[in-house]
């Protein structure tokens, strides 16, 4: 249920976007993610503190996006959350225990250079997925980053979320035979 929440802003986005233009979106995305926000928390009672900063970040640069009727502060919000992301798992790596690993540890027993492996392998997703926004969003029609931002992120995370999936599943412990 909470997944399904995450992506409603995303939708409303796209399709005002289709139906309207950038700037309804827009508007329309800073309403939807303040009140996905509000939803989490009146189930959950609790709201990621990225989501948090993910909502921050698009009611400041939508806003900007609004006042200044400029589109290119929504493209650099998308921009700017790949780089936190990213440079919050280099942090939790120098400080000598690894997001990746914190998130998952209670589900998972893998050894710790394996752990490291993930957590540099999403910052360095993270960091390409932040320079493909710019790329598309600097030197292709809007309508290109627009569906890119939709679906094109959308498949690229879903695609390195299974390839991290089968790269955890070749180093999990395999189970001992010797209790039976």
């Amino acid at each position: 249920m909470k997944q399904l929440i995450d992506f409603i802003p995303l939708i409303i986005f796209f399709a005002l976007y289709k139906f309207y233009d950038i700037y309804v979106a827009t508007g329309a995305l800073i309403i939807a993610t303040l009140i996905q926000v509000a939803l989490v928390w009146a189930l959950y009672r609790k709201v990621e503190k990225m989501q948090i900063v993910t909502a921050a970040l698009v009611a400041v640069f939508g806003g900007m996006t609004l006042f200044f009727h400029d589109d290119n502060f929504i493209k650099w919000k998308v921009t700017i959350v790949y780089v936190l992301f990213a440079v919050g798992l280099v942090a939790s790596e120098l400080m000598g225990k690894p997001l990746i690993k914190n998130m998952l540890s209670k589900e998972l027993d893998l050894p710790d250079r394996v752990w490291r492996t993930i957590n540099w392998a999403w910052v360095s997703f993270f960091s390409v997925l932040a320079g493909v926004n710019i790329y598309v969003a600097y030197s292709m029609p809007l309508d290109v980053w627009v569906n890119f931002k939709v679906f094109g992120t959308m498949i690229l995370t879903f695609l390195y979320l299974i390839a991290t999936g089968i790269y955890i599943y070749r180093h999990m412990p395999k189970e001992s035979n010797s209790d039976q």
